[in-house]
């Protein structure tokens, strides 16, 4: 079945696009294999505008209703390959083997997780290690934790875990926490539960079948090694490009997603937007990632008129 736009991610970015793609009349369909993106584990979020307060997750569920009904189709699968024909056709290749062709394709592929990569990590992962404080955090009443980063998300993160936590532990890589000063005198109000330990990283995982503590990297208190019941890793996310690259689009020395204020790439007919793009530098919020959606709409809306114009010339 042929499409006018190809959105791959549904995450805040992809929904967006989505919603002002079938606005602007467009056959539209969306890919995903993880609704949501991250903002599945944001948890409450409140400064995205026109609420004083929402769920990450209900914030995007909120989007793909609108989606929905603007016309767009969803379907939850993860695109492996996008190929570009020489028709100027894109076809998208799903995980299943099915495929779909489109005029156009926005790619909102978003980020993944940053991994320490340490040994032990990817087998113990759910076993005492974990990327989403938010999602997991309630798992750990009063026990005893760490949280790696310095962030916004790690810290808002830790201001959530430290209602459930017994002591948990803040393991910050530079002299300074990086989170919004408001987020910062959120965590603070825990007091001595509360320990952040700057210009410390962990060197190594402990444990036998899962994590039972960490070395530091800088002892504290005199001793170099803690005793942990969890271990939350909010240290950041990578681009997904896999799809960028294969299809020859443009990447800065980040592996971000080259880009203009239109939402373009290198490629004629790819779109980029949300996280996996260059535009807005390191800030990267619901905010803007849903900007980029609705103008990467509208510059294929405005690519598929200006070549079906050329074709009739």
């Amino acid at each position: 079945m042929d499409y006018d736009v190809g959105i791959i991610g549904t995450g805040a970015a992809g929904l967006s696009a989505a919603l002002y793609a079938g606005r602007y009349r467009m056959k539209a369909i969306v890919f995903g294999d993880e609704f949501g993106g991250l903002n599945t584990g944001a948890g409450l979020i409140q400064n995205y505008p026109g609420y004083v307060e929402i769920d990450g997750f209900e914030l995007v569920l909120n989007m793909k209703k609108q989606a929905l009904i603007a016309g767009a189709e969803v379907i939850d699968e993860r695109i492996i390959r996008v190929t570009k024909m020489d028709n100027g056709y894109f076809t998208l290749q799903t995980e299943k083997g099915e495929e779909y062709r489109a005029k156009t394709v926005i790619l909102a592929t978003g980020s993944a997780h940053k991994h320490l990569d340490l040994p032990h990590e990817k087998e113990w992962t759910s076993k005492g290690i974990h990327y989403c404080t938010v999602c997991d955090a309630p798992l750990y009443g009063d026990k005893t934790i760490a949280i790696v980063g310095g962030g916004d998300g790690a810290i808002k993160g830790a201001s959530l875990a430290a209602e459930y936590a017994k002591k948990m532990y803040v393991l910050v890589r530079g002299p300074n926490l990086r989170a919004e000063p408001i987020n910062v005198d959120a965590l603070m109000k825990f007091g001595e539960k509360v320990q952040i330990l700057y210009e410390t990283q962990v060197t190594a995982l402990l444990g036998a079948d899962r994590l039972s503590g960490i070395t530091l990297s800088r002892a504290y208190q005199g001793v170099s090694e803690l005793t942990l019941d969890g271990l939350f890793i909010e240290i950041g996310q990578s681009p997904r490009v896999e799809l960028a690259q294969a299809l020859g689009v443009s990447l800065d020395a980040n592996t971000y997603i080259n880009t203009d204020a239109t939402m373009k790439t290198n490629i004629l007919g790819v779109f980029v937007a949300g996280d996996v793009s260059n535009l807005f530098g390191t800030f990267r919020q619901d905010i803007t990632v849903a900007a980029m959606g609705a103008v990467a709409a509208t510059s294929a809306y405005q690519y598929i008129k200006k070549h079906e114009l050329e074709r009739k010339k």
